[in-house]
């Protein structure tokens, strides 16, 4: 894939202005599509506008190549060092030693391609001392006995010269190493690593897939699975894996070439990293759920699923409900409260709160029958650990 010739920089919830040459329908028809509709809000040129595009992008961070000569590269509020930062909790990437390079990048595109090659290198690592292998059942019908030979099946089939057996292959075909190349095809097929880090990843991916399927996985694919002494390091494999799934995002065609967008919604991330700092820095006595189902209804057919519910560990009694709205400078509106007071009647909690990356100066308590909805920031303009300890400090006086 050539290099673009163009890259209009976006700012997050920010608009931008371009002459009428500098951008085309072809592009606008691209992100008026389902798979980047909301991404970026596109005005066409008018004789009222002066005859400019005017785009808008919305929550979004990351990099979408339109056309053969034309990309967007979104750009989010907080730093490329904060933001990497929020990933490393998100996506719990804290096993890995990724160094000053890392986080010293300036752009999202770098950042990918370092974690790219992060990941390339250790699952080489992994493949030279031996992908992991797990005894597989098979049933196939073979020229020689192998396992236990199913005489029955045999016998209706006396015409047929070969054997049907149940056996059990030892195969490193298996999920844990599945996982492993399709991310890795995703990256080598995405088009944003360049030639200094293109060739290692090509490297890993041939060093997998010769021994796997080539099968496609979700993110959510690499979440609670089961590891042992034989495959412990394969957790932070598909930790970072699960990273490069949940930001590549529905593709579309340049040519004949499939491209998918490498994007990061960032009302999401801010949610994940929320949860996640607060489980790495929970006090001694809290038990933290994320995304916990609240049911209803007479056959609990309808539920709720609020962001993060903070129980008391020893007594299971909930202490606090959260939710994490990524707005700045915002107050609750009227179904903001109703939602938390609604989590709150259905886990018989009287305390509650929104979670914002700023708030205002007048920032207002609300209360409800006993129930009291907060307003408390976690900000992630400044310094992460530092916003962080304030935030827990807020939600600790309200337990």
């Amino acid at each position: 894939m050539t290099p673009v010739e163009q890259t209009v920089v976006l700012q997050e919830y920010r608009s931008r202005s371009l002459p009428e040459t500098a951008f085309s329908w072809e592009a606008a028809e691209i992100l008026a599509r389902s798979q980047y509709r909301g991404m970026v809000n596109v005005e066409g040129p008018t004789p009222l506008n002066g005859r400019q595009w005017r785009l808008t992008a919305q929550g979004w961070a990351g990099f979408i190549r339109l056309t053969e000569t034309l990309a967007l590269s979104l750009q989010p509020k907080t730093s490329i060092c904060n933001l990497f930062g929020m990933f490393e909790y998100a996506y719990r990437l804290n096993s890995f030693d990724f160094g000053h390079g890392l986080i010293s990048t300036q752009s999202l595109q770098e950042v990918y391609e370092q974690l790219a090659s992060v990941l390339a290198r250790r699952i080489l690592d992994r493949s030279r001392k031996g992908l992991y292998r797990a005894y597989l059942p098979e049933d196939q019908r073979l020229a020689y006995i192998r396992g236990r030979f199913d005489v029955p099946a045999s016998v209706r089939r006396p015409w047929d010269a070969n054997l049907r057996c149940h056996y059990h292959e030892h195969t490193a075909d298996v999920e844990e190493n599945q996982i492993l190349a399709w991310t890795l095809w995703r990256i080598v097929r995405s088009g944003y690593c360049r030639e200094r880090v293109l060739p290692v990843v090509r490297q890993a991916y041939r060093a997998v897939q010769s021994f796997t399927s080539l099968q496609p996985f979700s993110p959510d694919a690499c979440d609670e699975r089961l590891y042992h002494r034989l495959n412990q390091d394969y957790r932070p494999l598909h930790a970072l894996s699960r990273f490069f799934l949940a930001q590549s995002g529905p593709s579309h065609y340049i040519g004949d070439r499939q491209m998918a967008p490498f994007v990061v919604n960032m009302a999401q991330l801010y949610e994940q990293f929320v949860a996640e700092w607060l489980v790495a820095h929970k006090p001694d006595g809290w038990r933290v759920k994320k995304q916990a189902s609240l049911s209803y209804g007479s056959h609990g057919q309808r539920s709720f699923r609020p962001d993060i519910i903070v129980e008391d560990a020893a007594t299971g009694r909930t202490l606090l409900v959260l939710d994490t709205k990524y707005k700045v400078n915002a107050s609750p509106d009227d179904a903001d409260i109703a939602q938390m007071v609604a989590y709150a009647v259905m886990t018989g909690c009287r305390e509650t709160a929104l979670i914002y990356p700023s708030l205002p100066e007048n920032a207002e308590t609300y209360s409800l029958q006993g129930i009291r909805v907060h307003s408390v920031s976690f900000a992630v303009d400044g310094d992460l650990e530092e916003a962080g300890r304030r935030f827990l400090a807020a939600v600790g006086e309200m337990a």
